[in-house]
């Protein structure tokens, strides 16, 4: 038998006794017989061989000093980590940019195509129709009554300007007491600049500055340029009093909205301007005034209400005569859309009064007070379709026992809100005869011009 030697460990030992019975037991239940000397012989000595290994191994780990765990570092702050880091780096990049050389030179590169971005939007406009006169067939005929240009562009963050330049050609044009005259403002590949200002916007109190040649505010449909109206022609007042062309002077403009009225939304313009139209100045080139209150109110949903009150003053001269000029409008319209259906229904009336009250100043030949009336209707059909109508009674300036009056009804389809066709069928009463033609207006429009918060 083998004897443990005391240096072992008790676990050590009995594992070894344990492997030793195992080792030298019987092998089956069935085997009867013990195994060959030599073979055991054999066996023990690997037991042997294997237990002095173990042994020695036992020995080195008491040998071997015990190592204490080391002490936790304290924590770094992270943002100082960082800190640290970034110096670091920057400090590198330093030190590794190489130092300029003083031959080298600084190449200028060019940035043209940026220079797209102060173009203004430009557009472009037409409005053509065909005339058709069964009172005189020498007047029928195709007109491009005008063709024009529009450039808008914001200068800076508190101003814009914009330039608005028509081509208009004689033809159709409505002239009540004057049937042989030309219309002025148009005259034969005339080139006229319609509009041309700068205008200041959100200055402190809410006010707006114009200056340069605009439309003045006589009424809404004076700010509408000739292709926007909802009819061929101006109210027929506006044409005896001032012509055919809107009432645009070269001055200054000043926008305001009117404080402490709770009814209602009021807006307020006064405009100093130079005396550029003939039917109402003249050959006047003196200041001329007009002053504007405008008026909106929500009635319903579907329902509102827009009132203007104008007033025009300013001096008329010729080298026969010279008196003061008023001119006094009322105008309303009254707009109907229904929520969620103004795409296919609505109705639009707009209506008013102008008079022209010339002040006598001793002047021989100076014409009298003359009134005129005028209303206008567009009812929407479908998405595309509008029915409309117009009267117009006026007084003749120059006799007001004379009047004219005008009736047109119209028929408008929107092929897109780029192209419109109008067929519109004008009667015209005056001086004692009656007179009619029909129209058939096209009108289109290209680029981004928008339109006008009138």
């Amino acid at each position: 038998m083998i004897s443990l030697r005391p240096g072992l460990l008790p676990g050590v030992r009995i594992s070894v006794f344990f492997l030793f019975l195992l080792l030298s037991g019987p092998r089956s239940l069935d085997a009867q017989e013990p195994p060959p000397p030599d073979t055991l012989q054999q066996q023990m000595e690997a037991l042997k061989a294997r237990l002095d290994s173990l042994e020695a191994l036992i020995e080195r780990l008491r040998a071997a000093p015990v190592q204490e765990a080391p002490a936790p570092e304290p924590e770094e702050d992270p943002i100082a980590a960082l800190r640290a880091a970034a110096q670091a780096a920057a400090a590198e990049a330093d030190t590794a940019r190489p130092a300029p050389r003083q031959e080298e030179t600084t190449t200028f590169v060019g940035r043209q195509r940026a220079l797209q971005a102060l173009n203004p939007e430009i557009s472009a406009g037409g409005d053509i129709f065909a005339h058709m006169n069964p009172d005189d067939p020498s007047q029928n005929n195709f007109f491009p009554r005008e063709l024009e240009l529009a450039f808008v562009a914001s200068l800076d963050p508190f101003s814009r300007g914009k330039v608005f330049l028509s081509r208009g050609v004689e033809g159709g044009e409505i002239v009540p007491f004057q049937a042989d005259a030309e219309v002025p403002g148009r005259q034969e590949s005339s080139v006229d600049v319609e509009e041309a200002y700068v205008e200041w916007v959100n200055l402190p109190g809410g006010l707006g500055l114009t200056l340069g040649k605009f439309n003045q505010r006589l009424g809404t449909l004076n700010r509408w340029h000739d292709h926007a109206l909802p009819f061929q022609n101006r109210p027929l007042p506006h044409l005896a009093f001032v012509g055919g062309e809107p009432l645009s002077q070269t001055g200054a403009s000043l926008y305001f909205l009117v404080p402490g009225i709770t009814w209602g939304t009021w807006q307020g313009w006064f405009q100093v301007t130079r005396s550029d139209t003939p039917e109402l100045f003249g050959e006047s080139v003196k200041p001329s005034y007009l002053g504007h209150l405008n008026g909106f109110w929500d009635l319903s949903p579907s329902l509102d209400l827009d009132l203007g009150f104008s007033a025009v003053f300013g001096p008329y001269e010729t080298t026969e005569t010279a008196y003061d000029q008023s001119l006094y409008s009322v105008e309303g319209t009254l707009t109907w859309r229904p929520p969620g259906r103004s795409l296919y229904r609505g109705a639009v009336l707009r209506g008013g009064v102008l008079v022209k009250d010339p002040r006598d100043a001793g002047f021989e030949g100076t014409p009298e007070r003359a009134v005129g009336a005028w209303a206008m209707g567009e009812l929407r059909l479908s998405e595309r379709w509008l029915a409309g109508a117009q009267f117009g009674w006026v007084e003749d300036p120059n006799d007001p026992e004379e009047t004219a009056w005008l009736t047109g009804p119209a028929l408008t389809w929107w092929q897109s809100e780029f192209v419109r066709v109008r067929a519109e069928y004008d009667i015209l009463h005056d001086l004692g005869e009656t007179e009619s033609q029909l129209v058939l207006q096209i009108t289109f429009a290209m680029g981004p011009h928008k339109h006008e918060a009138y």
